[in-house]
């Protein structure tokens, strides 16, 4: 990936609804070259997509947490199948899978205290191959939306 990758790739981060035409303008290339240049970074998996920014609270989802998730017995059937499960809970925004103390951590946006609270409770406490969980409220969060490559050491 070379300066022109980047900063294209800082454009699209910053606005992906940019035309193709205004990403050349700023770039100070041919509109050919850049729309290559978005193809290729695609095909490489470079730009994995495109997505909207929305707000969990106008949706409704005002209340988020963060729950540490700990699951036995520890082997590649029972993360897959409950990564597969945690992904499909309506209330869960990310899954990941960890290494360390603890196997997952689920990211949960619901609309009240209660919901999380039967969330955890109704859904979380009955799967069998969970035997821990911590919850963990989140107050503010903040994210970098332009994250740029990293130098080689």
């Amino acid at each position: 990936m070379d300066e022109l990758d980047s900063a294209l790739i800082r454009l699209l981060q910053s606005d992906a609804r940019l035309s193709n035409r205004e990403l050349a303008r700023r770039l100070g290339i041919a509109p050919s070259t850049c729309l290559e240049r978005v193809r290729a970074l695609t095909r490489r998996g470079v730009i994995r997509g495109y997505h909207a920014d929305i707000d969990p609270i106008a949706l409704g989802r005002g209340v988020q947490a963060m729950v540490s998730v700990q699951v036995r017995p520890l082997n590649r059937d029972v993360i897959n199948a409950f990564k597969a499960a945690a992904s499909e809970m309506t209330e869960v925004l990310s899954v990941f899978v960890l290494a360390g103390g603890d196997d997952f951590l689920l990211h949960v946006a619901v609309p009240t205290l209660d919901h999380l609270h039967a969330f955890l409770l109704d859904r979380l406490s009955k799967r069998r191959e969970i035997t821990d969980f911590r919850t963990s409220m989140i107050f503010q969060q903040m994210q970098n939306q332009t994250p740029e490559p990293l130098a080689s050491p």
